[in-house]
């Protein structure tokens, strides 16, 4: 998470949408960062509001707005399961090096998730309980153009993005009944995404 105290703008960094390869560019120009530990970095916006918002807008003198990128679903939850595949946490609860993106897709649709499957949801990560989305910029992680230049404009500076990241390709193909599953119980996913302008 960054906070851009001038522009009045918090860059939320929600898991797998590219937003290291931001915070690398401008964390110089941020008046505070959160960007470890993982945990701690990806701080969703009703955190933000119930517990950060408070101190860092001084009870409403400085109001901050929010944006996030949002990425289309399957490749979102591909490359979760590209990243829980890597070598450094084969054998463990949450490593997905021995599984198909079948089974880690159909492991995120259960309730509760196993631990390999266990990533959250985007739609919850900007929004409230009741499920309002409380971000009011989002930007699509395959138009991450218009964000960067959303972030050039605010913050008057040149972004110069690099990669970040990148996971290695592997097989992310599902069943037809798995995708129809997939985007029948995430619909508040597919809906986010395609609500943002790609």
């Amino acid at each position: 998470m960054l906070l851009f105290w001038k522009a009045k703008l918090v860059l939320l960094a929600v898991p797998k949408t590219g937003t290291t390869a931001l915070e690398t560019v401008l964390l110089p120009h941020a008046a505070a960062a959160i960007v470890a530990p993982p945990q701690k970095k990806h701080v969703p916006a009703r955190r933000y509001k119930n517990q950060l918002a408070p101190y860092f807008e001084d009870k409403g003198a400085h109001t901050m707005e929010l944006m996030a990128i949002i990425r289309e679903p399957v490749d979102w939850l591909g490359s979760w399961y590209r990243y829980r595949a890597r070598p450094e946490i084969a054998g463990s609860a949450a490593s997905t090096s021995q599984m198909s993106f079948e089974d880690f897709v159909a492991g995120w649709l259960n309730d509760p998730e196993p631990e390999f499957a266990r990533v959250g949801r985007q739609s919850r990560f900007v929004s409230r309980a009741d499920g309002t989305v409380i971000v009011p910029h989002l930007f699509a992680y395959e138009r991450l153009d218009l964000a960067v230049a959303f972030l050039e404009d605010r913050l008057n500076t040149r972004i110069d993005l690099p990669q970040h990241n990148v996971s290695p390709k592997m097989d992310l193909s599902l069943s037809a009944a798995t995708l129809a599953r997939l985007r029948k119980e995430a619909a508040a996913d597919f809906a986010l995404w395609e609500s943002v302008a790609h």
